[in-house]
């Protein structure tokens, strides 16, 4: 257990707080759940649907910021509970966010990644008009799975881990994560047992 309680006291003092960055058009909670000595995250799969730009691929629960929404947290509470019916209010700490960043398929939106720690296992119910699909997969395993993708319009590189295939923002910002996490821990990734 001293393991988790370094690492997350490191990454609450490494993120930005979570009133600092609120300049984004939409937010998404990575969220982490302790397991065997490593974290496990949890990842999203979008319906297939010709309006979406990132139909059918993995991501993290979340969305647009929402006119009712006074800030960006408040979105990613809301867009959480929409979609996978977890309610970020309850047993769930905010550590902090990471940098916004661009979408390549919408460069106008900016998203806000949060990265949030679970206390508990949660009950996932998920939007059937937005989500098909979840999966949990622990950070040593993404790490171990880094490769490329191959795709009608060229290749990308991704973490394949099965049928499940993290590329683009989803892909960006667990590479900034986990730049994070290697500067805080270095061993902390790569060498915890499953």
């Amino acid at each position: 257990m001293l393991i988790y309680v370094d690492i997350i006291e490191k990454l609450s003092k490494a993120l930005k707080l979570v009133s600092e960055e609120q300049d984004a058009d939409a937010a998404v909670a990575l969220m982490l759940k302790p397991m065997n000595q490593n974290f496990k995250v949890l990842f999203v799969k979008r319906i297939e649907n010709p309006i979406d730009p990132w139909s059918g691929q993995m991501a993290f629960p979340g969305g647009k910021r929402d006119a009712m929404d006074k800030h960006l947290k408040q979105t990613v509470v809301r867009e959480t509970l929409e979609e996978t019916n977890i309610n970020l209010r309850d047993c769930c700490h905010f550590l902090g966010t990471l940098t916004a960043i661009r979408s390549t398929r919408r460069p106008e939106m900016k998203i806000l990644p949060f990265v949030i720690l679970l206390d508990h296992e949660p009950l996932i119910k998920l939007s059937e008009r937005e989500l098909e699909g979840f999966v949990w997969i622990s950070l040593r395993e993404l790490v171990q799975n880094k490769g490329i993708a191959k795709f009608g319009f060229g290749e990308v590189p991704a973490y394949v881990i099965e049928s499940n295939v993290i590329w683009g923002l989803t892909y960006r910002i667990i590479e900034n994560f986990l730049q994070i996490l290697k500067c805080l821990q270095p061993e902390f990734v790569w060498h915890a047992p499953e």
